[in-house]
């Protein structure tokens, strides 16, 4: 080959390489919200920004493109003064969609006030209850949800675990902060669900990395440690932390003796004592308790969950969820939510042990996936035709390659973040009806996290009489807002 023809081939090997390295884009639009009759200007980023890691050979490579949607409050003196919050949901899987558009953003999706969609074409509102005049908002989409993806050529399955999550989501938040000039603000972490998995993991991770020192995590339907929520032979946790949940439920439903149907949080109370005691106890026996007292349990087990003895019999003792989903309402044919058991479906095979589908999923999955679509193309003016990912199918094959052979927990890291940075704070969100991650179960977690006395007063909690997404239920959300509020002011 002739070296004019060498220096062609080159060249047009590095034009093309040019044209094929992925490019970060942003569209940039103002916006104007009323809030308690003040007129607030803000300014919306929606973009997409390059991960890339260092190589010996060819120095930075792309390694994925983050899509996220910043919201900046205008008119602001000192900018890196101002709070700054970076959301995610959680899944694995999940975009940022739910509390973007659910509670955080300055639009949220119209439903009634208990949580049921209207039908569709659906729509945004105003959110009055957004937390744009406490704090900037950046809501972070992980690889492979929204419109986050692997770069030509690189591995999506790569980021798929728990460890390469956390590190591509803190490299995003350390290079949002840099370029943004927010340092200086006080910083914020909000997750939900598996989000307060990687919320956790990143209070230490941004800190031993970074240096990068957070005043608060907020924590929305917590899972720490899986070892609370795995229904599994020879852990008998999560049947004892389940139960209050099974009573809130079957109390919504109207399924318990009168007495018990009359005040729920005195019930609940009640509830919580005898899981936490005579029902550890009985469990903790296994095959060595006294059949007298096996028989007190069930009949306690029974009025407490709503269902017949002879069912709690033939469970022996050890009530799965998704088969108390099925059980409660089974003669209505009936099967209730695990997001929210306050939702109920019919499903095919009304005598099965599964459910067919998640009612309280389904009554909110088109009405935020057809508004955040048209939200983002329409409002936000940023284009793309990839589909975004509302909820990618990846949760079963995420790894937990280092909690190989144990529990994941960080609440460990937690625990060390906290005390590496006494300044950090958290605050923790619960759903009485949340059958995902209950809420007794996440009392069990701070409770056993092992923190030192002085700082136990760094965690503060609320429990909200809805589900996992607590805030689809307007009173709960005005609360919420107001809980997330004075907690953002508090640790600024």
């Amino acid at each position: 080959m002739a070296p004019e023809e060498n220096e062609r081939k080159s060249n047009t090997e590095e034009i093309k390489a040019e044209t094929s390295a992925p490019k970060e884009q942003s569209v940039v639009t103002q916006h104007k919200i009323v809030l308690d009759g003040k007129e607030l200007s803000y300014t919306v980023t929606a973009g997409t920004m390059i991960l890339k890691e260092e190589d010996e050979e060819k120095g930075e490579k792309p390694k994925a493109s983050i899509f996220y949607i910043a919201y900046t409050l205008d008119g602001v003196n000192e900018p890196s003064q101002r709070p700054l919050t970076f959301s995610f949901n959680g899944g694995p899987g999940s975009s940022s969609v739910w509390l973007h558009l659910g509670v955080l953003g300055p639009k949220r999706v119209l439903m009634d006030e208990q949580g049921n969609p209207f039908s569709p074409p659906y729509k945004l509102v105003d959110n009055e209850f957004t937390l744009l005049d406490q704090t900037d908002l950046v809501f972070i989409d992980p690889v492979s949800t929204g419109y986050s993806r692997a770069v030509p050529g690189e591995k999506a399955e790569e980021f798929h675990n728990i460890k390469k999550d956390v590190e591509a989501v803190g490299e995003f938040i350390r290079l949002w902060t840099t370029r943004n000039r927010r340092w200086a603000s006080p910083k914020f972490l909000i997750g939900e669900s598996y989000g307060t998995t990687r919320g956790a993991a990143l209070s230490g991770y941004l800190q031993e990395k970074y240096g990068m020192y957070l005043n608060g995590i907020m924590l929305v339907s917590v899972v720490l440690n899986f070892q609370t929520l795995r229904f599994s032979p020879g852990n008998d946790l999560p049947y004892i932390l389940f139960l209050p949940t099974y009573t809130a439920t079957a109390w919504y439903h109207k399924q318990l003796d009168d007495d018990l149907q009359a005040d729920l949080k005195k019930t609940l109370a009640e509830v919580e004592s005898f899981a936490l005691n005579e029902y550890t106890l009985a469990l903790m026996q296994g095959a060595r308790l006294l059949k007298d007292e096996h028989a007190r349990i069930v009949q306690k087990l029974a009025r407490y969950t709503g269902l017949s003895e002879k069912y709690v019999q033939q469970t022996d003792l050890r009530i799965e969820i998704h088969r108390f989903t099925k059980e409660l309402l089974r003669e209505q044919a009936l099967t209730v939510g695990r997001l929210d058991s306050r939702y109920t479906s019919v499903d095919r095979d009304s005598a099965g042990e599964n459910y067919e589908f998640d009612p309280s999923y389904a009554a909110i999955q088109g009405v935020y996936t057809a508004t955040l679509n048209h939200y983002v193309r329409v409002d936000l003016q940023y284009e793309s035709d990839l589909p975004y990912e509302i909820l990618a199918p990846i949760y079963e094959k995420w790894k937990y390659d280092i909690y190989q052979n144990q529990y994941v927990n960080v609440g460990e890291t937690l625990r060390r973040a906290i005390s590496v940075n006494p300044a950090l704070k958290v605050f923790v969100a619960n759903g009485f009806y949340d059958l995902a991650t209950p809420y007794l179960a996440t009392r069990y977690t701070f409770d056993h996290l092992g923190l030192d006395e002085k700082l136990q007063g760094n965690i503060s909690m609320a429990d909200y009489e809805a589900g996992h997404m607590m805030y689809v239920h307007l009173p709960s959300l005005q609360r919420l807002k107001a809980d997330l509020a004075a907690f953002v002011t508090s640790a600024s």
